[in-house]
């Protein structure tokens, strides 16, 4: 089997994404692919606060300006993640829901590898259908990786020169 040429790695702002981030970095500088990473602004679980009237019309508005920002702030530090191991990464940022954008860019740029962090625990049936992540690595048409083991991942990408 060859090695990906296109790695998306989808950044969410958990520690687990950044161990994804750390993991692809080191995949990336092996294979010598291209690295994507991607943070969706979830506006689909926005419209559903706001439907639950969680949320106020303008707490939504300043939500998102937060999420935005957080977006920006999860892709730098990527990036400099990478950009401290030689590789550079393409930077996106979509907005909508998770494994729509997920799979649509994974299509777009003919990635062949997706990326991502130790998915959360399913509490529910509920749970597990609502789950975003899982429905993305369940959706895309490439292969998939889910990052475990921070410690062994931290260590990796410190010893990458």
């Amino acid at each position: 089997m060859s090695t990906a040429n296109k790695i998306l790695v989808y950044i969410d702002g958990t520690e687990q994404s950044v161990t994804a981030a750390q993991y692809a970095i080191c995949l990336a500088s092996d294979s010598r692919a291209e690295l994507l990473a991607l943070y969706v602004i979830n506006t689909r679980a926005m419209e559903d606060l706001l439907k639950a009237q969680i949320f106020l019309q303008n707490e939504q508005v300043e939500y998102e300006r937060d999420m935005e920002a957080d977006a920006e702030r999860y892709l730098n530090y990527v990036n400099e993640l990478a950009l401290k191991k030689g590789i550079s990464i393409s930077k996106h940022s979509a907005r909508g829901s998770v494994h729509k954008e997920i799979d649509k860019l994974v299509k777009d740029e003919g990635v062949d590898l997706l990326v991502m962090g130790e998915l959360s625990r399913i509490r529910s049936r509920r749970d597990e259908f609502y789950d975003e992540s899982e429905r993305a690595m369940r959706s895309v048409p490439c292969s998939v990786l889910i990052v475990k083991d921070e410690d062994a991942v931290y260590d990796r990408y410190e010893a990458l020169v």
